[in-house]
């Protein structure tokens, strides 16, 4: 028994001494660690701050009442705010750890490692998120202000920010979505950087119906709504549609709208006064050979 007491109490000797060691070790690298700080930078870092935050404020506004006030340059005003936002966000970040830390070899090996390790695999998202976003600003599958449909949602790109893309849907509402996702997902696109959009109306007859009084009434209500993009062209597609025990003739569409924010006051005006005519005129609905 008296070997092993003699092991043991060898063993808690040698603990007892490595303990002071181990934390004068930690207070050595705390206080190296703080030494890399510069406590003046970092309350300056705090003024760069508030400084970038208010900029960023001031530019949003500027763009909004410049949008409402000339909205042939809506899109334009949008991309260049979305290009300062970046830069903005750059310049920030670099100004802060300019001014907060020394930054030299002896810093870089204190922050690698374990902790270099940690921090990539926490902010791994955020970093694909970032090169996902500086992708959509250079390849430009969409831009602000365009009009698209996204994982079953639909509706006006907002922002494009370093870490996700806002949408504001037709019923209000606003989508934010991770860049990454862009990466492998299928985005459509309404008018992509033009503020002009094709628009598609359906209409179903019956297969007596007079058709070509109808095609002729679909395009007189496009060609004089308000809404109308003149330069480019309206069609009217005619095919007949299976129901379930009778014959349709579907009559569709196909016009620009001016702007994308009219969208749906342009479908709605077309809708209203072709039914209307078309009430006029004895163009009836399909009905079931039951019925």
């Amino acid at each position: 028994m008296i070997p092993h007491l003699r092991h043991f109490a060898l063993m808690a000797a040698l603990l007892l001494s490595a303990a002071p060691a181990a934390a004068q070790d930690a207070e050595i690298d705390v206080a190296q660690l703080g030494d890399f700080i510069r406590w003046s930078g970092v309350v300056t870092s705090l003024f760069v701050l508030a400084g970038a935050w208010f900029l960023l404020k001031l530019l949003t506004g500027f763009v909004n009442r410049f949008s409402s006030q000339y909205a042939a340059r809506r899109l334009t005003m949008q991309k260049v705010a979305t290009f300062a936002k970046f830069f903005i966000f750059i310049a920030t970040g670099v100004i802060v750890i300019a001014l907060s830390f020394r930054v030299d070899s002896t810093l870089l090996a204190l922050i690698g490692g374990t902790v270099a390790v940690a921090v990539g695999f926490a902010l791994k998202d955020l970093v694909a998120s970032f090169v996902a976003g500086i992708m959509i600003i250079m390849d430009r599958p969409f831009q602000v202000g365009d009009r698209v449909s996204f994982d079953g949602f639909y509706g006006d790109i907002t922002a494009i920010g370093l870490r996700s893309v806002r949408m504001q849907t037709l019923d209000d509402n606003t989508i934010t979505i991770p860049n990454n996702k862009f990466l492998s997902d299928i985005t459509s696109s309404g008018n992509y950087g033009a503020l002009d959009m094709q628009v598609i109306v359906d209409f179903l007859i019956g297969a007596n119906e007079d058709v070509d009084r109808a095609r002729e009434i679909l395009n007189e209500a496009a060609l004089s709504s308000r809404f109308i993009y003149l330069p480019k062209p309206i069609v009217v597609l005619v095919t007949q549609v299976p129901m379930q025990n009778f014959v349709a003739v579907r009559l569709r569409l196909k016009a620009y709208v001016l702007d994308t924010k009219h969208e749906k006051a342009f479908e709605t005006d077309i809708t209203v006064r072709t039914l209307r005519a078309f009430r006029e005129h004895g163009i009836s609905p399909p009905v079931s050979g039951a019925d």
